[in-house]
């Protein structure tokens, strides 16, 4: 299908955006990346009088440390957010991520404030930013905020973002000694959305896990950090832990899956995550990110 005409506007400055933004309201929508926005425009789901170019801004890309964490622009593409040497060394859980986000066309233009604004349910970023405890800073017309990941995705494409706000960056604490971390996807084919993906981080310490943290993706409304299930690990008690999942997910069936089926595959899959990150200090998940 054909998108239905718009006005283009690319502004050269934050304060533009915003501007544009403010004045136009509903009419106006933010252009990032692009992978989702156009498509939606082109099946006609969405319709804004006005598309607000954020590429030409500068500061809005870029990763870099300060302070004890990573600030990742919200304008990085995804492929820079799994390559770049900062995140490879200091946040190996996003390096980990970037091969299972769609494809290699996808991760050279979707970016990550995209990713983190749309709050697809299914797809890696905002469950490595829960997993991580990460930072969602936005700007808007009352000027910045800070927004932490488990208050930042509120359901099905909804976050906590304000009318006239965008995301500008999002901020990962650099881990401590005895971090470790593991990732796993399970999908039909590479690069289809996740039927079900577990992003986790955690602490070893004496042969022990602590401070784990296991964000589900794929079998909810949004990333969900499974607490029962994590702490059923950290007492040694994986199948325990299996088994807390039916109390902490949600799935629903839809017409190519069925509830049960994304369920068992959670279980599956922590399985596999925990093992890695109880037996595996060297490569902290191991290196095919299960």
């Amino acid at each position: 299908m054909k998108a239905p005409d718009f006005a283009y506007v690319r502004p050269a400055s934050l304060d533009a955006a915003l501007a544009l933004l403010a004045e136009h309201g509903e009419d106006a929508a933010p252009l990032a990346g692009g992978q989702s926005l156009v498509t939606a425009l082109n099946m006609r789901l969405a319709s804004p009088r006005l598309l607000v170019d954020l590429n030409a801004i500068p500061d809005l890309a870029g990763v870099s440390e300060w302070d004890g964490a990573v600030r990742i622009g919200a304008m990085t593409r995804h492929r820079d957010v799994g390559t770049a040497s900062i995140v490879r060394e200091r946040l190996p859980l996003l390096a980990a991520a970037l091969p299972h986000i769609a494809h290699p066309a996808i991760r050279n233009r979707g970016t990550i404030g995209g990713s983190v604004a749309l709050a697809d349910p299914a797809t890696e970023w905002p469950a490595c930013c829960l997993a991580a405890g990460a930072t969602i800073v936005v700007r808007g017309p009352r000027g910045e905020r800070r927004i932490a990941a488990e208050d930042f995705f509120l359901g099905l494409y909804a976050t906590a973002l304000e009318a006239g706000e965008i995301v500008t960056a999002v901020e990962f604490p650099v881990p401590g000694p005895g971090a470790v971390w593991g990732f796993g996807e399970l999908s039909r084919r590479h690069g289809d959305y996740a039927l079900v993906g577990l992003a986790a981080t955690g602490r070893q310490t004496g042969g022990s896990l602590t401070d784990l943290r296991l964000a589900f993706f794929g079998v909810a409304d949004r990333p969900v950090l499974a607490r029962a299930a994590a702490a059923a690990v950290e007492a040694g008690d994986v199948a325990g832990a299996q088994a807390a999942l039916a109390g902490e997910l949600a799935p629903t069936d839809d017409p190519a899956t069925r509830a049960a089926t994304r369920l068992h595959l959670a279980r599956v899959l922590l399985g596999r995550v925990a093992g890695r990150m109880c037996g595996d200090t060297e490569t902290k998940g191991g290196p095919d990110g299960v």
